[in-house]
């Protein structure tokens, strides 16, 4: 696993140990951030479940302005930290915590959210739901959703699906804000 392009292309990054996490390959890593490019440039990105925080380190090296890192593991929580630190990206925040209780906390409005939680805990209708009714998603703000391929597509009130692909075992879905968007 690496860091696909921008500031810190090339570099490294470290993941854990086991099936705890799964990381997103870099082949469909590299297809999310083809299809979001324009999202990218001084984005605030939220990498919700972050696990080794390959997503937002890439975002980060793109351009992005800011990056909150939500992870829920304390062995979790220290890969994202090495992995920040030997990408040497700037503007990262690290957050110890549960992702709902995150969303629950928050004030900050984010252009760019990636979610991945793990795929058995049956979490994407209520982070989803929490985001658009605390009003999380900035208004021209997108939501990246990384699921199996099999699974439906997540969606919550106010938002509709720009693309949704398919990449062997793993979807990607892109949400953004309806027009009604609250």
């Amino acid at each position: 696993m690496r860091v696909i392009s921008g500031s810190a292309r090339g570099k490294k990054l470290l993941c854990l140990a086991g099936n705890a996490t799964r990381p997103t390959t870099d082949r469909v890593k590299e297809s999310i951030f083809n299809i979001i490019a324009s999202y990218v440039r001084d984005a605030s990105a939220l990498d919700l479940f972050a696990g080794s925080g390959a997503l937002g380190i890439e975002a980060l090296s793109r351009g992005a302005k800011k990056c909150t890192f939500v992870e829920n593991s304390r062995e979790a929580i220290s890969v994202v930290q090495e992995n920040i630190k030997g990408a040497k990206v700037s503007a990262a925040t690290v957050v110890f915590m549960e992702a709902c209780a995150f969303l629950e906390k928050t004030t900050e409005t984010f252009d760019l959210i990636f979610l991945d939680p793990p795929y058995d805990a049956d979490l994407y209708s209520t982070v989803l739901k929490r985001i658009t009714t605390r009003g999380l998603l900035s208004a021209a703000g997108i939501i990246v959703v990384e699921r199996r391929a099999n699974a439906p597509v997540p969606t919550a009130e106010g938002l509709q699906i720009i693309t949704d692909r398919k990449y062997g075992q793993t979807a990607i879905s892109i949400l953004k804000g309806c027009e009604t968007y609250d």
